[in-house]
């Protein structure tokens, strides 16, 4: 019998090239572009074969907890860990840190997968072809890399030069090349034994361990270290600060994959995406006869070959062509396509200007583990949000000091605590919550519960929340 793969799901990413959908709290994997699940779902999805994967082991940070919990939660999955980091560390230290906590759980011998969770991939034969054959390279003491035949000479990603091949099917690493200009990408392409570094990994725990021993012992001692005092939170692995922060903040590559003797290569023509850009996410979308890719409420009029997705207001496009027009709840973006690259950049200007900061980091709907909010409308002195409670979830035991609250329910069942009362609301049914009173929401039914919350008063801050009972361990 094979031993089964442990997936290392590398979920804690904040990347910015996909504003306005993507944002610092609810970055790219866990949004909904192209389809029904997320890519962190899609990434969960390719793991779920119970004949080839033990459970996942997930890192990400203590913001994306609830996040990560609660898409595994809808498909299903259990995950054997959620590993949270204290601070940013890159990937040497979460990929030990994680290969400590499967040893632990699984076997120090034991095989493990790391994936990153943003990227699209067609998970087919071809694809588990190559991860057979990575994990057979990884039995015999190689490091094993994904190369990902290019499609075209492109700048966004680093190469991986294959070199003599080795008995599995794999090849030796020659070197690591940097992201490259467009004149040297296109040597590379056509040089034909070049691919792009996708970022996933095949490595035995023992030859993992092995190579940070030699060429990274900082980032597996503390990473060790942070494992070993770690804390459970619920259903989470809190890793320890002290230790974890001494780590140096280096990649998987850096650390060890171009310093290693033993590095291996798995060629891998499968169909996988970056989706890094509005323009990536244009060439996987499906177009219409004009070349177009809408989503959601969009009209497009001669207009050829461009993007347009709104989550909010309908959108109107009319007489242009190779554009990204991109709308969330409360902000749009229009730019070319083939300067997708550079919205990172516009983020950034965006950021340092205290007007706009929040359109970076905050989403309009925020997630909780009881469920999350969406905030509707806010004006002077009132804020109009959506609450969203999963069944048999309840709000922490609270008070406020400068807001009243009015509660409608819209769908499901409420139980509602207010003061020493507490009754159950149904659809169309309000209730009023003074300022200083002690409340509590929960949901005791079994589907979603939802409701409209109208927020009165001279301070409307998330901060204005004295919590008195709170299942979750939150002050």
């Amino acid at each position: 019998m094979v031993e089964k793969i442990i997936p290392i799901i590398m979920a804690g990413g904040r990347g910015t090239r996909l504003w306005p959908l993507s944002r610092a709290a609810a970055p790219k994997q866990f949004i909904r572009l192209l389809g029904e699940r997320t890519l962190f779902q899609n990434t969960l999805s390719r793991v779920a074969d119970g004949e080839r994967y033990e459970a996942p082991i997930i890192i990400t940070n203590s913001d994306f907890r609830f996040l990560v919990a609660e898409q595994a939660r809808e498909l299903e999955i259990d995950p054997a860990a959620i590993v949270l980091e204290p601070v940013a560390r890159n990937t040497a230290p979460a990929i030990a840190a994680a290969a400590c906590v499967a040893a632990g759980l699984y076997g120090r011998n034991s095989m493990i997968q790391v994936l990153t969770s943003d990227h699209e991939i067609a998970a087919d034969r071809t694809y588990f072809a190559c991860i057979d054959m990575a994990r057979e390279t990884a039995s015999a003491g190689k490091l094993v890399t994904f190369g990902i035949a290019p499609r075209e000479a492109a700048t966004g990603y680093g190469y991986v030069e294959a070199g003599e091949p080795l008995s599995t099917g794999a090849h030796a690493v020659s070197c690591f090349i940097e992201k490259p200009d467009a004149q040297k990408a296109e040597r590379l392409v056509a040089a034909g034994n070049f691919f792009w570094n996708s970022g996933m990994f095949m490595f035995s725990i023992p030859h993992l361990n092995a190579e940070l021993r030699q060429h990274a012992p900082d980032v597996l001692r503390h990473s060790e270290d942070a494992v070993a005092n770690a804390k459970k939170d619920l259903d989470f692995t809190r890793l320890d600060q002290e230790a974890f922060s001494k780590a140096p903040t280096i990649s998987i590559d850096y650390a060890v994959m171009e310093k290693t003797a033993n590095a291996a290569i798995v060629p891998s023509p499968i169909d996988w995406t970056d989706l890094g850009s509005w323009d990536a996410v244009w060439k996987l979308g499906a177009r219409d006869g004009d070349g177009n890719v809408a989503l959601g409420k969009t009209t497009l009029v001669n207009t050829t070959g461009s993007l347009a997705i709104s989550r909010g207001a309908h959108i109107a496009v009319q007489g242009l062509r190779d554009v990204a027009v991109i709308a969330s709840e409360d902000a749009v973006y229009v730019g070319r396509l083939q300067d997708s690259q550079e919205v990172g950049g516009l983020v950034e200007r965006m950021r340092a200007d205290p007007e706009t900061t929040d359109l970076t980091s905050t989403h309009p709907t925020s997630y909780r583990p009881w469920g999350g909010y969406t905030s509707v409308l806010t004006g002077d002195r009132f804020q109009v949000k959506r609450i969203f409670v999963q069944p048999q979830k309840q709000l922490s035991l609270q008070k406020h000091h400068h807001r009243s609250e009015h509660w409608i329910v819209v769908k499901g069942t409420a139980e509602v605590t207010i003061g020493e009362e507490k009754r159950v609301l149904r659809e169309n049914e309000s209730v009023y919550v003074p300022a200083g009173e002690v409340h509590r929401l929960g949901n005791p039914g079994k589907i979603q519960l939802e409701l409209i919350e109208v927020q009165t008063g001279s301070y409307l801050g998330e901060d204005d929340i004295i919590r008195i009972v709170d299942e979750f361990g939150r002050e």
